[in-house]
């Protein structure tokens, strides 16, 4: 199935509801988007099937799990090194996230620790794949935000700015 025809009014109502609350029952989110339970378990199975939804997950505070330090790395590193690089932050339970970048640095890691110890270390492991540069985070005044599932977003560049008297 094409993922414009699951984009609908009544798509994008369920994206809304299960990012606010994934944990509710079937019925209660077709109540809540206007359609029958079958019809909405029917949709979500399409969108699981063509990817736009790609899970249902928990999220954890990771200081309760002991994991103090937060952490995001860049790194470059020359070619050879690059493909070797990626095999073995797959293997890193640390890095929480791996991005591949454009400009100067390959990619981007988000990693936790359990100490500035242990994110030494786990520099230390990565300085033979390339140069790497990390920066501690201090708070995380946005965490997570859910997708506006209209499509549109209102960007800074979109707002009008304040006049000036």
């Amino acid at each position: 199935m094409d993922s414009t025809a699951l984009m609908d009014a009544y798509g994008r109502k369920l994206l809304a509801e299960l990012q606010a609350n994934a944990r509710l029952s079937v019925a209660e989110l077709g109540r809540r988007i206007g359609l029958s339970a079958t019809a909405t378990a029917e949709r979500m199975r399409q969108m699981e099937e063509i990817g736009i939804l790609r899970g249902y997950t928990v999220e954890i505070d990771r200081e309760a799990l002991g994991l103090e330090v937060l952490a995001f790395i860049r790194m470059s590193c020359n070619g050879p090194q690059y493909h070797r690089l990626l095999d073995y932050v797959h293997t890193l339970e640390e890095i929480r996230e791996c991005h591949h970048l454009t400009g100067g640095d390959d990619l981007l890691l988000k990693v936790t620790t359990t100490s500035m110890a242990d994110l030494e270390a786990l520099i230390e492991a990565l300085l033979p794949y390339g140069t790497v540069i990390t920066s501690l985070v201090l708070s995380t005044p946005v965490e997570r935000r859910s997708f506006a599932v209209t499509g549109k977003l209102v960007t800074v560049t979109k707002k009008q700015p304040p006049r000036r008297r």
